[in-house]
C-alpha cells in the first residue's frame, strides 16, 4: 500500500464487535464521529479526509 493507512485487530475485538446489535454499532459510530468533530482541529480533519481518499 503506497498511500493511506492500515491496521490490524485481534480476533477477540472483531468477535466482540460482531455481537453488537445494529443499533449499538450505529450509536458507537455516531459517538465517535461527534467526538472527532469536537476534538480534531481543522488541519487534522483535512489530513484525515486526505487519508480516506488515499491522497497521502
Amino acid at each position: 500500500m503506497d498511500k493511506g493507512f492500515m491496521y490490524t485487530l485481534e480476533d477477540e475485538k472483531i468477535m466482540e464487535y460482531m455481537k453488537l446489535s445494529t443499533e449499538e454499532k450505529l450509536k458507537w459510530l455516531d459517538e465517535i464521529n461527534e467526538f472527532n468533530k469536537i476534538v480534531l482541529s481543522e488541519r487534522e480533519k483535512g489530513l484525515r479526509e486526505k487519508l480516506r481518499k488515499c491522497e497521502i
